[in-house]
């Protein structure tokens, strides 16, 4: 019997395990299908990361990104940042029955997320599909036990579905940086298992909901960068997990509630750029693990009070552009942690509290623009790390501490508008750059002093009552490009070593009491743009070397004593465009060329000067008497001569010209197509064919919010080209065309040469010239500090040439690494797609900036935003879709301006430069990512212009030929 017993088991095991085996056998075959599937529909692997998805070769499981568990089911697939490019089918991944893990993220998978993806697998726990290009919207449905949701920075667009909120068993939600329309679902709060809530950088309208309060377990809040309305709901303070709360960048109202006071385990409280009014509710004084506080750019008022004294843990304290009144609250002075304090444009008074920086830890304070008055305390430096002080126009007395003369972690010091009496003791400061003094009472004899200033970039010491002489070789400030000594007392003559200083842009020694000369060895400063010596008594001739100067555009020279001619030279310079040599002792005929044709009458006024057209008010010049009476017969000969060459070359133009103008073509299957070249060599060559059969998907090399891009040739020469097919062709209208066909007039060494179009009912493409190369973004992580330089000024020149000398400018639109291709000769070559006109569809991106996003509405400030992302690129090695930014800072711009302000360089330079960076280098590398802060700026009118931006990253300084749009009143 027992016998029997044991065979019976045995028979039964047997048949158990022939029965796992054959189900194992038959899930294994299922899965082999889908992961086959999955790669057939991957159209561009660079990397070769799937080369070994081969079943002949080995299992599954030892394919690369797949991790097995252990009866031999994939588990894990993990294909992050390996560019795949693709779109995902409905049987593919998502439907692998055991797999808990799928993680895509940073690849260029596009189409529609599979509308199943969410009843497919009730075993998916794990779902990142984050920075790709999907589009369309959010697919129904749920999975109970997913944990982790990732679909942040896509195209992905449309409501938040209801059935967000059966996702009953979420930790971490991130739909932001996508085009999400419509309220956040109230449902969303049944999610009460969710830590991380990220619906940031979308399109979201409407309040906040009230129910987020049943959301307990909530640590982190990213609700900015939308169009959220109405008042911050009390509920939030129910939420006492809560570390990080971020609703930065809409259009909130009201008042703080109190109840955020509730938020003890609080770190980061970031409510800037909205429209909240009230004071700051006592209870936010109590959140005693406060680490970052930032209220800025809202309508705020009231007094800080003393209960400020309880953030002993504060860093940063950011209230700016705000309406705050009273006094800086001593309390201040007691925050052993505190690094940045920024109180600028508001209406303190008083005076700033005596021991402020003797207990802190002070790296950047900015008082700016207030109503403050008093000594400037002598402690600010008693940290030893302060880099950034800014207390420009208020009402400051007394003498500068001397103190601060030996601060020597000072980089940035503006001081200027203020009532300030004394000597200059900043004379011997070995980091700063920037300083400014300007329009104050300081005065003494500073022209013979030893400066030690070997970083000095910009100083202005210009309205105070400074005199002596001028000795510019005792300033020892090698890399010196503004330099503004006007409205002083100083006297003597214009040393001739003031040519020496190679790299000034402005000099202005206006309104002193300078005589003498003007020195030849100015036309030695081959970079100076501007030159103000007006209102001395200067006397002789106007150098004709002035006419050396290759980029100057502004010279006055006015009210001094010079005699003599205006050298005709000086009418040549080509960049000149602004003169005044009003009131002197000038005499004959104005220069009939350059800035001279049209000068008004008030910048020649008080001269004996002839000549000029009507708007010079100056009489003719007499005629030459006795001319030679051959002089009639060469003219004529000479017109005739040139009538014969005109009109030969007028024939060949017409012949090229004839090549270039718009063809109709009529394709086989019966439809009418517009084609028309920009480039006579490529409309010889090129052919509607060409285009057509360009027209693969094994030719696509890149796809992108506008459109599929593929490459092609001419079959008669070979010439390659590259095809753009544009998506919504319907909304164009004509004047859209017309711009297109002034787009193929452009040509610039760093940019995508548009070389013909073609359009038709049926669609529209673009023809660009083919550059051999790679885009920025894969290949930036392995540049030198060199290369990467090199590319920002390419950049920059190319945005330069598209703003400025384009008329009217040129929008790219959305500036980013994708953008740009870095050629064989390793220049970078931007690709401007097509006109950003108002009938286009609003594409977003990480690129574009807040209030472009906001409003739908381009211009040239939002293309300086995106230049501003792509240089902290450069510096930092990162990307605006960089994790990090979600669980620390609110964008990558954020992070960066806290990096920057807490001045440790080795925080955040990108470490593939790191050890290249020399002292010189290291110089560079702060100018260029203070002048990416710039660029970024929330308001778009204190970014630079695109001059500005290469100017000032030729020369690794912060002024250029426009300088006023870079705002040096800017607290930056």
């Amino acid at each position: 019997m027992a016998n029997k017993k044991g065979a019976n088991a045995v028979v039964l095991f047997v048949f158990m395990f022939l029965i796992n085996f054959v189900v194992s056998e038959s899930h294994n075959g299922r899965e082999l299908e889908l992961l086959l599937s999955f790669k057939s529909s991957i159209v561009h692997d660079p990397s070769g990361f799937l080369s070994n998805w081969d079943p002949s070769a080995t299992t599954f499981c030892q394919w690369h990104g797949i991790t097995c568990n252990n009866l031999s089911h994939v588990e894990t697939l993990d294909l992050s940042a390996k560019n795949l490019s693709g779109i995902l089918v409905s049987s593919s991944v998502f439907n692998l029955p055991f797999v808990k893990t799928l993680n895509l993220p940073n690849n260029h998978l596009y189409g529609e997320i599979p509308p199943d993806i969410f009843f497919a697998n009730s075993s998916l726990r794990y779902l990142n599909l984050s920075n790709n290009n999907f589009s369309g919207h959010i697919p129904n449905g749920f999975i109970s036990g997913l944990v982790i949701l990732d679909l942040s920075n896509n195209m992905i667009s449309g409501k938040i579905p209801r059935e967000i909120g059966l996702f009953s068993g979420l930790k971490f939600l991130d739909l932001g940086g996508n085009v999400l329309l419509g309220k956040i679902p109230i449902l969303i709060s049944n999610i009460t298992t969710l830590k991380y809530l990220t619906l940031a950088s979308n399109e979201l309208v409407g309040s906040i909901p009230h129910e987020i309060g049943k959301m307990k377990s909530l640590k982190w809040i990213y609700l900015g960068y939308n169009n959220l309305s109405g008042e911050i709901p009390k509920e939030i303070g129910v939420l006492t997990c809560l570390n990080h709360l971020d609703l930065v960048y809409n259009n909130l109202t009201g008042q703080i509630p109190s109840s955020i006071g509730n938020l003890k385990d609080l770190n980061y409280l970031f409510l800037y750029q909205n429209k909240l009014t009230g004071s700051i509710p006592d209870s936010i004084f109590g959140l005693k693990k406060l680490v970052s506080l930032d209220l800025s750019d809202n309508s705020l008022s009231g007094e800080i009070p003393e209960l400020v004294a309880q953030l002993r843990n504060l860093e940063i304290l950011h209230l700016f552009g705000n309406r705050f009144s009273g006094r800086i609250p001593n309390a201040l002075t007691s925050l052993p942690n505190l690094q940045v304090l920024q109180l600028w444009s508001n209406r303190f008074s008083g005076q700033i509290p005596q021991s402020l920086g003797r207990y802190n830890n002070l790296t950047v304070v900015d008082l700016s623009t207030n109503n403050l008055s008093g000594r400037i305390p002598d402690g600010l430096c008693s940290s030893g790390r302060l880099f950034k002080l800014i207390l420009f126009s208020n009402s400051l007395e007394g003498e500068i501490p001397r103190n601060l003369s030996t601060c020597t972690s000072l980089q940035r010091v503006r001081l200027q508008n203020n009532r300030l009496v004394g000597e200059l003791s900043f004379t011997k400061l070995p980091l700063v750059y920037f300083l400014d003094v300007s329009n104050n009472n300081l005065s003494g004899n500073i022209g013979e002093q030893n400066w030690d200033m070997p970083s000095l970039e910009m100083l202005s010491l210009a309205g105070n009552r400074f005199s002596g002489k001028l000795l510019p070789h005792l300033l020892n400030a090698p890399k010196i490009e503004f330099l503004d000594l006007s409205g002083n007392e100083f006297s003597g003559t214009i040393n001739p070593r003031f040519g020496t200083l190679t790299e000034l842009m402005q000099l202005s020694l206006s309104e002193n009491k300078l005589s003498g000369e003007i020195p030849e060895d100015l036309s030695s400063c081959k970079k100076l743009v501007r030159l103000d010596l007006s209102h001395n008594q200067l006397s002789g001739q106007i150098p004709s070397g002035l006419a050396d100067m290759p980029v100057l555009g502004h010279l006055d020279l006015s009210e001094n004593r010079l005699s003599g001619e205006i050298p005709a030279k000086l009418g040549q310079i080509e960049s000149l465009v602004q003169v005044n040599i009003s009131y002197n002792h000038l005499t004959g005929a104005l220069p009939s060329t350059g800035a001279f044709l049209a000068i008004k009458e008030s910048a020649v006024a008080g001269n004996d000067l002839c000549g000029g057209d009507t708007t010079s008010g100056l009489p003719p010049c007499k005629k030459l008497k006795n001319r030679a009476n051959w002089w009639p017969f060469m003219a004529c000969s000479f017109a005739g001569l040139l009538l014969l060459v005109i009109t030969g070359f007028g024939f060949l133009f017409m012949r090229g010209r004839n090549n270039l103008e718009p063809k109709r073509v009529e394709k086989g299957d019966g439809s009418i197509w517009e084609l028309q070249f920009f480039d006579p060599k490529v409309s010889k060559s090129v052919t509607m064919d060409d285009i057509t059969l360009s027209l693969k998907e094994s030719n696509v090399i890149s796809r992108c919010k506008e459109g599929v891009s593929f490459k092609g040739k001419s079959v008669s020469n070979d010439l390659q080209i590259v095809v753009k097919e544009m998506h919504h062709v319907s909304s164009f209208t004509a004047s859209f065309w017309s711009e297109i066909t002034e787009f193929g007039k452009l040509q610039h060494p760093n940019l995508v040469k548009l070389i013909g179009k073609c359009r038709s009912d049926k669609g529209a493409y673009l023809v660009y010239e083919y550059v051999e190369g790679k885009l920025l973004s894969e290949i930036l992580g392995n540049l030198s500090w060199e290369r990467r330089w090199k590319i920002a000024i390419g950049t920059a020149k190319a945005l330069r040439f598209l703003h400025s000398r384009c008329s009217p400018s040129v929008l790219v639109g959305d500036m980013s690494p994708e953008r740009i291709i870095i050629d064989a000769k390793d220049e970078p070559r931007l690709q401007f797609i097509f006109p950003f006109v108002d009938n286009q569809p609003f594409l977003p991106s990480s690129y574009v900036a807040p209030e472009a996003r906001e409003n739908k509405k381009m211009n040239e400030k939002s293309d300086i935003y995106g230049m501003g992302l792509i240089l902290i690129e450069l510096l930092t090695g990162k990307t605006p879709a960089d994790a990090e930014f979600k669980v620390q800072y609110s964008s990558m711009v954020e992070w960066a301006r806290y990096c920057y302000s807490d001045c440790h360089l080795d925080m955040w330079v990108d470490p593939v430069i790191k050890s290249q960076a020399s002292i010189n280098n290291q110089n560079q590398i702060v100018a260029a990512m203070n002048l990416a802060l710039h660029c970024t700026a929330g308001d778009p009118t204190a970014r630079p212009c695109a001059a500005d931006v290469f100017e000032t990253l030729k020369s690794a300084f912060r002024t250029s030929s426009c300088l006023p749009s870079l705002n040096f009143s800017s607290p930056v």
